[in-house]
């Protein structure tokens, strides 16, 4: 079987990577030529477009930054539903909003193509070491032929239940990853501002009541955690840009929900000043440095 992946990004790459590793035969896209020649490095083969990747395989795969690039790759010219033929499946593992991606998959139904919506999590640390949580909205049958595949690239499959209940449940996940982010920068802050060696402080915090993925994991003060972006310069992993989208995703559906969010928009604003003030491509552990009087 040819698995079909489109998006050789920070998450899309390791993905795809971890695919070949386990032995299956991957065709890749992607805009950046540079991408591309890497996966093909790794056994991958390279095609021309959407279009033509979903042409020569029975699962394709895409990672993509918007809602308006998943809409392009599925839907616009050379697009995979203009190659893909009746029965093939299709996985977004973009985060976007739920009424896209359940659009998306009606129209995929109507083709005769079967698709869901898994989007994931983990960032590129669990991309890269095939851990990632995938939270999958889809019916139970397609969930079960996908889960086999998804186990390649994570160690968390997690059944969400109908078509785009995996994006309610990713908006959700990052939302709170957004304040928790935020939390954890202030704490750190403040922590180091009044003395406390940072290393201490996160350890501290790791063993009490306030540890949280974003202390132990992903720490925002450089150094902390080596692995993480902050620990080089705040490059890699999911953007400013990136996490403001999710986090104005929540927002506008709590929204249309009617449902309070008084956390979640603050931090929405604190991500777009600091978008604003030439941060937005850079890690959103980067939030730090709103705090930060260094």
């Amino acid at each position: 079987m040819n698995i079909g992946f489109i998006g050789l990004g920070n998450m899309g790459a390791p993905m795809a990577a971890n695919l070949l590793k386990a032995g299956q035969a991957v065709v890749v896209c992607d805009i950046n030529a540079a991408a591309v020649d890497a996966a093909v490095a790794l056994g991958a083969v390279a095609a021309a477009s959407p279009q033509e990747v979903a042409a020569q395989c029975s699962l394709v795969f895409t990672v993509l930054p918007t809602p308006k690039h998943v809409r392009q790759v599925y839907t616009g010219a050379q697009g995979i539903m203009d190659g893909a033929a009746p029965g093939t499946f299709l996985v977004d593992c973009s985060t976007v909003d739920p009424q896209t991606a359940r659009e998306l998959i009606a129209t995929a139904s109507a083709r005769g193509l079967r698709m869901a919506d898994a989007p994931i999590s983990g960032g590129t640390i669990g991309a890269k070491a095939g851990t990632l949580t995938f939270m999958v909205g889809a019916e139970a049958e397609l969930f079960a032929r996908l889960e086999p595949v998804l186990r390649h690239m994570g160690k968390n499959i997690i059944d969400c239940g109908g078509p785009g209940n995996g994006q309610v449940v990713k908006i959700c996940n990052n939302l709170l990853l957004a304040i928790s982010m935020t939390a954890t920068s202030e704490a750190m802050s403040l922590g180091v501002n009044l003395g406390v060696d940072p290393h201490v402080l996160a350890s501290a915090i790791n063993s009490s009541s306030g540890r949280c993925w974003s202390s132990d994991t992903y720490n925002p003060w450089p150094g902390v955690s080596p692995d993480a972006p902050a620990s080089h310069g705040y490059v890699g992993g999911g953007s400013i840009e990136t996490v403001l989208k999710d986090v104005t995703f929540a927002v506008d559906a709590a929204h249309a929900a009617k449902q309070p969010l008084m956390l979640g928009a603050a931090t929405q604003q604190l991500y777009q000043m600091h978008a604003n003030s030439g941060w937005g491509t850079k890690d959103f552990s980067s939030i730090i440095q709103l705090y930060r009087k260094d």
